[in-house]
C-alpha cells in the first residue's frame, strides 16, 4: 500500500534537492518523488537518493525520467500529461513498478484509469509557484466531482498549495492522500508535520 502522504522533492540544487529528501526521510516521510530537471545531472542525484531511501525502506518515485528510473532500479515514476506514454513506460520498467500519472480533469483522471497507472496526482488544488505552466485551479468542489464520478478505483492524491487545515476536508471528499512539496520542506520541524499529517490523515480514515 502507498504512503498516504507523498513527499515531492524541491530546491535549486542537487544538494538542496538532496539535503531535503534526507530531512524528510528522518522525519518518516515514506513515499518520495525525486522531481529534478535538468537531465544531466539528475543520475547521480537518483543513485544517492535510491540507496537513501532503501537505507529507509522508503519509496522512490522518478518523475518524468523513465531512463533514469530504469538505471537506477527506483520503484517507480510519474508522468505529466506531455511526458512519455505509461505504455512506453510500462515496455521500459516493466509491470512490476509503481507508475503515477497527473491529472486536471475527470477526462485526464479517466484516462490515467485507463492506462492503468498504479496512483494519479490530481491538482492543483490551489496556486502554487511550485510548478511552472500550472493548470486550472481545483479546489474541494472539484475534487468532490471527479471523485463522485470515478468512485476513486486506484489512489488519488491531491496536490498543490496544500495546506495542514486544508487536509480533513481534501479527504472527506474521497482523496487518498495528499502530495506536498512546499509545505514540506519549508517546515522548520518536518518531523512534527509529519507526525500532525498523520494524525489527520488516518484520523479521518478511520472517521470515514
Amino acid at each position: 500500500m502507498l504512503d498516504r502522504i507523498h513527499y515531492i522533492s524541491q530546491g535549486n540544487t542537487v544538494e538542496d534537492h538532496f539535503t531535503c529528501i534526507q530531512q524528510v526521510l528522518d522525519a518518516g516521510g515514506r513515499l518520495i518523488q525525486l522531481r529534478y530537471k535538468n537531465k544531466h545531472e539528475i543520475y547521480p542525484l537518483a543513485e544517492k537518493v535510491k540507496l537513501l531511501c532503501e537505507n529507509y525502506e522508503a519509496t522512490l518515485i522518478i518523475n518524468d525520467f523513465v531512463d533514469v528510473a530504469k538505471e537506477v532500479d527506483a520503484d517507480g515514476l510519474h508522468l505529466g500529461l506531455n511526458d512519455a506514454t505509461v505504455e512506453n513506460a510500462r515496455t521500459i520498467l516493466g509491470n512490476d513498478k509503481i507508475i503515477g500519472g497527473t491529472a486536471n480533469t475527470l477526462k485526464d483522471v479517466q484516462q490515467r484509469i485507463d492506462e492503468k497507472c498504479t496512483y494519479i496526482g490530481l491538482g492543483p488544488f490551489r496556486y502554487t509557484t511550485t510548478k511552472e505552466k500550472l493548470s486550472p485551479i481545483l479546489g474541494l468542489e472539484s475534487y468532490q466531482s471527479i471523485l463522485s464520478e470515478v468512485k476513486n478505483t486506484i489512489p488519488i492524491y491531491a496536490i498543490g498549495g496544500i495546506h495542514t487545515s486544508d487536509v480533513k476536508a481534501i479527504l472527506k471528499t474521497g482523496i487518498y492522500g495528499i502530495a506536498l512539496s512546499g509545505l514540506i520542506t519549508q517546515s522548520d520541524d518536518k518531523k512534527e508535520l509529519i507526525k500532525e499529517l498523520n494524525t489527520i490523515i488516518h484520523g479521518s480514515i478511520k472517521n470515514s
